[in-house]
């Protein structure tokens, strides 16, 4: 069960999309059954994000992803979740790939419960 964090940097007056179609997205990035993929969507103003020494653009405000799998996948299967995720989160959002970042977070299991049970 793949929980992400999507945190979108966004231009002021700019709301971020349903976390729903951001769920539904990375639902069949994984080829998760429904109600197996988790999306946490924290927008954050653009004025609470800088890159040294260089002014962002509105249009190339990045988008950060955190991905937490109990048991993360083995060989190639990370790259080309990234992959995968990274141009259905450029489509949903209209940014270039190239402004998507995301985290492969280490194994959820041992670490992370679910009402008071925790993942093994």
């Amino acid at each position: 069960m793949p929980i992400l964090d999507v945190e979108p940097v966004l231009p002021d007056g700019v709301a971020a999309p349903n976390a729903q179609v951001l769920a539904d997205a990375a639902g069949r990035v994984f080829g998760t059954a429904p109600g197996h993929t988790w999306v946490r969507l924290r927008p954050l103003a653009s004025s609470a994000y800088a890159e040294n020494g260089a002014a962002v653009a509105a249009d190339a405000l990045p988008v950060f992803v955190t991905v937490l799998h109990a048991h993360p996948p083995l060989g190639d299967a990370p790259v080309l979740q990234v992959q995968a995720l990274t141009i259905e989160l450029a489509d949903v959002f209209g940014i270039p790939p190239q402004r998507v970042h995301v985290q492969i977070a280490p194994a959820g299991a041992g670490r992370q419960s679910f009402g008071g049970k925790l993942v093994r």
